[in-house]
């Protein structure tokens, strides 16, 4: 592989134009493919076997209404009135149903302004009017997700704010046709991440266009990336959440595996190698770890599939997407612009007087390597610890949904779900939707609405709708507590096991719990029971190509153990934050919050290929130099020395790139961006310049050790290094100038 990766980036900068044009027409071509039949991204909570799934097929088969997404609208009444007293309220609440009414695709609405003429104890008892008469809910039934478009949601939206300027009325909207299409905006966080990025950049290289490379080539990645989506949409539905999950990867990424490259080429610039010669042997070395790198982040990505859950299979693919991009780009259009940038890299350098402050640098990380092996049981038994405890919540980790209420005040769907919340009670946010098959037996549907009214964790529950005709029933439920909180997941269960088989036990009918908040609960479930199996063939997946690239039967191993330690750790502090609520208005969470279901599994995947590419970046350099000097204490404290400047930086860009992110509105992708961070964190710190020095030197030359047997199946792979390549291509005789701190560890 080395070799064929020379030649592409040798060629690549010796033909920068050529490369440039391909890059160009294939960007053009698929934004306006995307324009012209690309398809609008949609989110779609389909998961088949799930009980709550089997409840929206057996509405949908029945051509019920129930089975389409719904949205409400929370009208309050002036202040100091109610709906009971006020006419004047209560013509303006039948204005905003007419305006509701009136709104494309919509099926039909509640009626509040109805019942308060039937008086204040009707409208109360129909659920429409809360009880002090002072909020009324209009509930809007829309058709299924596969018919709408976000052309809906952004028309409610308009509804909500024509009528509170017509009327009297504070009029709020929520539901599920935000969830279903409302996408993210890149926010002040994410700027600020890209700039932090930059000034790291500048600051470790000195040179503007060294700086400048990373930063455009993540860029140009995203850009294709997201572009392509609509057009993958017409083989998997992409979540509208995709894109911006996608780009906080792809930025992390397009950045480290540039960082890794243009490093590289800086070092072999300073050695005299004429700028073809050293993109292409940059490309051959570090474009080989970006490969294996990007590689096993895209395998365990895609590996998101065993879940069973489609939206979060889609997620990934479009993830996986992006990733694939900045390996190509990293090893093919980087090499280009290397070439277009010749010795400018060098001379355009903010700080000229940087060998010393480098050689300092290696000095520096060198004592470092020291003292860690001088103290290396101290050191080992200690990070171990504090990582365990920072992974000991995790035993507390609940999987579920955030609702509205954790969204900031200065959303509407946060103000409408208070509203309800406060004038009906919390239940009323998140309805369980029950199916009833009453196609054989009919009588069952009136026991079955007593016994769930009947249960504890019921508030409520609305007069059946039958259809005769399609032979199913539908019962909506209000629970007491609201939709995230477990309490909901334990009535759900409890209806499913305990309420139903009584009713239901000699009747050949049969019931299911849907709506959004079963739904959610179900998929929690769904993930917890195979997120041991998605972890197991990851770590197994991990040493296998570790045992493949080092010739180590203990390195791999460590290496997955520790990857499960830094793992372990973000997921504990995402309990502590979320769930246990510390520190949550640091980030500007406004509630604490079930860990959304598929965080855990997207974090595990990306953090494994993340962990890999330092762990081969700094791997790779200790047993270089094992193999050339036997000194196993030695050979560690030469690969911290000459990898730890690079490492910390490229980890330093990935964590304020993800803490951007930490500072949008939405707490799910709060929650991705702050356990990101934390892993990567303790990944680049804790783990790699404390961890893995102080167990090398604890296993000694046991480190190496592989079966002889085992020894000789094995392929050869010389991971970043450089046999078989042909001689450098040397420009004459030139100083070496301006070299980086691998470089300065290699001459010391």
């Amino acid at each position: 592989m080395s070799n064929t990766l020379y030649w592409l980036g040798r060629s690549a900068a010796r033909h920068p134009w050529r490369v440039l044009a391909a890059w160009l027409a294939v960007s053009v071509l698929v934004i306006m493919a995307s324009a012209t039949v690309g398809e609008s991204l949609k989110d779609t909570m389909a998961v088949p076997g799930l009980d709550s799934q089997e409840a929206t097929d057996l509405l949908t088969a029945a051509h019920s209404d129930s089975a389409g997404l719904t949205a409400e609208i929370v009208v309050a009444a002036p202040h100091g009135t109610t709906f009971f007293e006020s006419s004047e309220a209560q013509a303006a609440l039948r204005d905003v149903q007419v305006m509701a009414g009136g709104l494309p695709n919509v099926l039909g609405s509640s009626d509040p302004a109805g019942a308060l003429v039937q008086g204040p104890e009707a409208a109360a008892a129909s659920g429409s009017v809360s009880p002090d008469g002072r909020i009324a809910l209009i509930r809007v039934q829309y058709p299924v997700v596969e018919e709408l478009s976000a052309a809906d949601l952004e028309n409610l939206k308009n509804l909500a704010t024509e009528a509170a300027t017509a009327t009297p009325l504070q009029v709020e909207v929520s539901g599920d046709l935000f969830f279903s299409f409302e996408s993210g905006e890149t926010n002040i966080g994410e700027i600020l991440g890209l700039v932090a990025a930059a000034v790291i950049l500048l600051v470790s290289f000195g040179s503007v266009i060294a700086m400048g490379l990373p930063i455009g080539l993540a860029l140009f990645g995203i850009t294709l990336g997201v572009a392509a989506m609509p057009l993958i949409t017409h083989l998997v539905e992409i979540p509208s959440f995709a894109p911006q999950m996608a780009t906080m990867i792809g930025l992390g990424v397009g950045i480290d595996y540039a960082l890794f490259l243009v490093t590289r080429h800086r070092e072999h610039l300073a050695l005299g190698m004429t700028v073809p010669e050293s993109a292409g042997r940059a490309t051959a070395t570090a474009g080989q770890a970006i490969v294996f790198a990007g590689g096993t982040v895209v395998i365990a990505i895609l590996g998101m599939g065993v879940a069973g859950i489609p939206f979060m299979t889609a997620g990934g693919l479009a993830t996986a997407v992006i990733v694939m991009i900045m390996v190509i780009a990293s090893i093919t259009l980087l090499p280009a612009f290397l070439g277009l940038a010749g010795d400018r890299m060098k001379r355009l350098s903010l700080n000229r007087r940087r060998a010393a402050r480098d050689r300092d640098t290696t000095a520096t990380w060198m004592r470092w390597g020291r003292h860690v092996s001088a103290h290396a049981k101290i050191y080992a038994v200690g990070a171990t610890v504090f990582l365990l405890a920072l992974a000991a919540p995790v035993s507390a980790l609940r999987l579920g949904f955030p609702d509205d209420g954790t969204l900031p005040d200065s959303r509407t769907e946060r103000r409408a779900y208070d509203l309800v919340a406060e004038g009906f009670g919390p239940g009323v946010n998140g309805p369980l939707l029950i199916a009833v098959d009453i196609s054989d037996d009919a009588t069952v549907v009136e026991p079955l609405s007593a016994a769930i009214a009947a249960d504890e964790g019921i508030a409520a529950v609305a007069p059946a709708d039958i259809n005769a005709d399609a032979g199913v029933a539908t019962i909506v439920a209000f629970p007491t507590t609201a939709p995230q909180d477990i309490a909901t997941v334990d009535t759900i269960e409890r209806l499913r096991q305990s309420v139903f088989p009584p009713v239901l036990d000699q009747s050949p009918s049969h019931a299911h719990v849907g709506g959004l908040t079963a739904n959610f609960a179900d998929m929690g479930d769904k993930v917890t029971n195979r997120l041991p199996y998605f972890i197991g063939t990851v770590i197994l997946l991990s040493f296998l190509l570790l045992m493949l690239l080092f010739r180590s039967i203990l390195v791999p191993l460590k290496a997955a153990l520790l990857n499960l330690l830094s793992i372990g750790a973000a997921y504990g502090v995402l309990v502590m934050v979320f769930q246990w609520g510390w520190g949550k208005s640091l980030i500007g969470l406004e509630s604490t919050a079930p860990i959304v279901s598929f965080i855990p599994m997207f974090m595990f995947a990306i953090l494994f290929g993340l962990s890999m590419d330092y762990e081969v970046f700094l791997l790779s350099r200790v047993r270089e130099e094992y193999l050339i000097t036997g000194d196993n204490e030695g050979s560690v404290i030469h690969g911290i020395a000459s990898t730890a400047r690079v490492i910390t930086s490229a980890a330093l860009i990935m964590i304020v790139v993800f803490l951007g992110f930490v500072l949008g509105d939405d707490p799910s992708i709060k929650m991705v961006g702050l356990g990101l961070a934390t892993a990567i964190f303790v990944d680049a710190t804790i783990v790699r310049l404390i961890l893995v020095p102080a167990t090398m030197k604890l296993m000694g030359n046991a480190n190496w050790w592989i079966p002889q047997w085992l020894d000789r199946l094995l392929p050869s792979i010389h991971i970043e290094g450089e046999a078989g390549l042909p001689d450098p291509e040397l420009v004459g005789s030139i100083p070496a100038a301006d070299p980086e701190p691998e470089l300065v560890g290699a001459m010391a």
